[in-house]
């Protein structure tokens, strides 16, 4: 299926986002155009995110729409790509009959041929999982983006099996690219003059090609481009070596943010949800990213209401959450998954609303925290990527701080793209506002005027 315009849709992860790109060049190079809305569309793609349920019933609400177009374009094609595509095809394509279309992350390469099964008046199916598809040798098409910042993608799949999470069976098992392709990858973007990478994998203290770990993937990536920053996600508490914080501290285009999921405060949840370090560990490691980190900024994940959570333990969550103060936290009530450990061995006992509530109260203690170490930046001057247009006006940038903090500023004659100094002067729990008072970069910036 040739000279035809898609459309594709992405939920979820930074994965997703990284996966969608993949799909575009696939498709690109088979002869077919993207577009930027559905109605214009010859294929429709939506890749999914399993995680929780909010993620799916969005999903699925946009599918009952793209059906509607369907019904004033018979020729539509309908495809669901990613975590929902290998979790639920059944019910897609037999149920619900929504789709024309489901294949799952590591069959997008195959995705011409399944759109030639469809033309030809067929259902098409690939939910095969890979012990090595990485898509090394594909260069993403990367469409809609700011040409600023872009994701990399340096692994695939998980081992980690905890028990309350559905990737590892969508996703497959942990492979790792080749050293030699995400260098190449990020030079080309280098090249192209984006200023932002961020690495991505299920774990990425895990990544291992040949011998060379993560540390040294960051340290090779570190010397493409001296003006590039490089971010990464996610990293998991169990195994966060030391040589990486190093790393971080000596490297300036390094960024001083690490994104190091929790999920619970209470070591006896941590048991159930099958994470392999204690309250006490996990409070170690951050200790030692602060000290050996200037500055450093932290986020996390917390899963509130999991199987079998006593009052008491959420008030472990809770005063894990006072005690660390994240500068950013991505905060999510328990959703049953089917397939994973804690579907088949526990018991969603927990009340939707007990659930709500207690979310609230760790929403609350977050912002708390969260806007008291934004407001001790006031005063303080950053190094700001200048990224997009702020949303609420066209006269003001909105860039992040190499800390990963957002920060709104007067546009004046900057653009996206430039490296700022920036003086902050205003905070509240989620965005800093500042000043920007001149062009500078990464080598230029004196850090000791950052702070912790």
């Amino acid at each position: 299926m040739t000279n035809k315009k898609f459309y594709i849709e992405s939920y979820g992860c930074a994965m997703n986002f990284a996966d969608s790109e993949i799909v575009n060049s696939i498709l690109m190079e088979n002869g077919n155009d993207p577009v930027e809305q559905p109605e214009l569309a010859d294929i429709i793609l939506i890749n999914t995110c399993s995680i929780r349920d909010n993620a799916e019933t969005k999903i699925w609400n946009r599918l009952k729409f793209f059906r509607s177009i369907k019904r004033q374009n018979k020729n539509l094609t309908v495809g669901v790509l990613g975590c929902m595509a290998e979790r639920v095809r059944e019910r897609f394509l037999e149920r619900e009959k929504l789709v024309d279309l489901v294949v799952g992350p590591d069959a997008y390469r195959q995705i011409p041929q399944l759109l030639e099964e469809v033309e030809s008046g067929q259902k098409a199916v690939n939910v095969i999982l890979s012990l090595e598809v990485t898509y090394a040798d594909i260069t993403p098409v990367r469409l809609g983006g700011n040409g600023v910042s872009a994701f990399v993608s340096i692994m695939r799949g998980c081992d980690n099996m905890c028990s309350f999470c559905v990737v590892p069976f969508t996703r497959g098992r942990e492979r790792s690219r080749a050293t030699d392709s995400i260098l190449d990858e990020i030079k080309q973007l280098s090249d192209q003059g984006y200023k932002e990478v961020t690495v991505l994998g299920q774990n990425v203290n895990s990544f291992n090609d040949n011998g060379t770990r993560f540390a040294d993937l960051m340290y090779k990536a570190s010397l493409v481009d001296p003006e590039m920053r490089l971010r990464f996600s996610t990293s998991h508490p169990k195994d966060f070596p030391d040589e990486l914080l190093h790393l971080i501290n000596e490297q300036k285009n390094i960024c001083n943010y690490i994104h190091i999921p929790a999920q619970s405060g209470n070591n006896e949840v941590l048991r159930r949800m099958r994470r392999p370090y204690t309250r006490e560990q996990y409070l170690a490691l951050l200790d030692n990213m602060r000290n050996i980190i200037p500055g450093v900024t932290l986020s996390t994940d917390i899963i509130t209401g999991f199987c079998g959570e006593t009052e008491e333990e959420h008030q472990d969550t809770l005063s894990l959450m006072d005690t660390v103060k994240f500068d950013m936290a991505y905060l999510f009530s328990y959703s049953e998954r089917e397939r994973t450990l804690a579907h088949r061995k526990f018991e969603d006992d927990v009340p939707a609303d007990v659930k709500q509530r207690r979310l609230q109260e760790i929403i609350d203690v977050h912002r708390a925290g969260a806007n008291e170490r934004n407001q001790a930046e006031i005063g303080k001057r950053h190094l700001v990527l200048a990224e997009n247009f702020s949303k609420r006006s066209e006269n003001q940038l909105s860039g992040r701080t190499d800390s990963g903090k957002v920060v709104i500023f007067d546009k004046k004659s900057f653009k996206p793209g430039d490296y700022l100094e920036v003086v902050i002067n205003e905070a509240n729990s989620a965005t800093l506002f500042g000043e920007a008072l001149k062009l500078t970069s990464i080598r230029e910036f004196e850090p000791e005027l950052v702070t912790a």
